[in-house]
């Protein structure tokens, strides 16, 4: 309409207000209604030529219709950008709680096993010392002594994952876990090697053993613990109380376990033994 009626008051001189009302529907309305318009713009344009003849009407139908085109390209790249924006953003974010979550996983399984050795340790030079037996209190002192360095290293290992520097081997886990077992009182079996595990499964097998003797020493009141490895699977084996001595809290370590063995391609599998429990991971090939 605006086009329309400076054509009418101007002439062939109006004609430029065509290519101005083309580009700025394209501007300013959705794709589908802009290029209503332009359509519309340019026939119209055209059209004229039947009416009047300036022989102009070609080169302005030309322009409107090529400089539509570009505001469309504009439009368009203009747009990607804002959506790319938008997914770097997301991405962003997204990473920002993978590393909330692996950081909470790796810190509550590094504390849950140390500070359940460390009171363990304390249960027992607190009965060494009510004993009141001389061999009983060098005992004691002993156990008070492994509590101070346990404690160190506790805060060496949170140390480590605040800055990103997580070290845990496989061997290192069970000389932890004969430790822990037998502050507890519980009969360990353990392997005497680990040369036949991969490279890549030594870390998801290590957190399994701390996952798994962690569980043993804080609920499963057990007499016997087995710890078995081989190439494809690790397996923590307890006679205590099975599933029944799972608490509400115990959910978190075994879902960063899950989560570690997800991330190897492998799976974890809880069994209850009648009596004790079952704590095993296998790597995919083996499933």
């Amino acid at each position: 309409l605006l086009a329309g009626l400076d054509i009418a008051l101007l002439g062939e001189v109006g004609l430029t207000c065509v290519v101005y009302v083309a580009i700025s529907s394209v501007v300013l309305f959705p794709g589908r209604l802009a290029l209503v318009v332009v359509l519309v713009c340019v026939l119209g344009t055209l059209g004229l030529g039947a009416v009047e003849d300036w022989g102009s009407q070609a080169g302005v139908a030309f322009g409107t219709l090529a400089g539509s085109v570009a505001i469309f390209g504009l439009r368009a790249l203009l747009a990607r950008n804002h959506d790319l924006l938008l997914a770097q953003q997301e991405n962003a974010e997204l990473a920002v709680e993978n590393e909330r979550s692996r950081f909470a996983r790796d810190l509550h399984d590094i504390l849950g096993h140390s500070l359940t050795v460390i009171t363990v340790k304390a249960e027992l030079a607190r009965r060494l010392l009510e004993s009141g037996d001389a061999g009983d209190r060098d005992r004691a002192r002993a156990e008070v002594a492994d509590l101070e360095r346990l404690g160190r290293d506790a805060l060496a290992d949170v140390r480590r994952a605040v800055e990103g520097y997580r070290e845990i081997t496989l061997p290192g886990e069970i000389s932890r876990a004969r430790e822990a077992l037998r502050a507890a009182g519980v009969e360990a079996h353990l392997p005497g090697t680990v040369d036949e595990v991969p490279g890549d499964l030594r870390d998801l097998f290590a957190w399994t053993v701390r996952e798994g003797v962690t569980n043993v020493v804080r609920h499963a009141d057990a007499r016997a613990c087995v710890v078995t490895v081989d190439a494809t699977s690790v397996e923590v084996r307890d006679d205590g109380q099975g599933l029944r001595s799972a608490s509400p809290g115990d959910g978190h370590g075994l879902a960063g376990l899950r989560e570690r063995a997800a991330e190897a391609g492998a799976a974890v599998v809880l069994r209850d033994l009648e009596p004790g429990l079952s704590l095993r991971v296998v790597s995919g090939g083996e499933r």
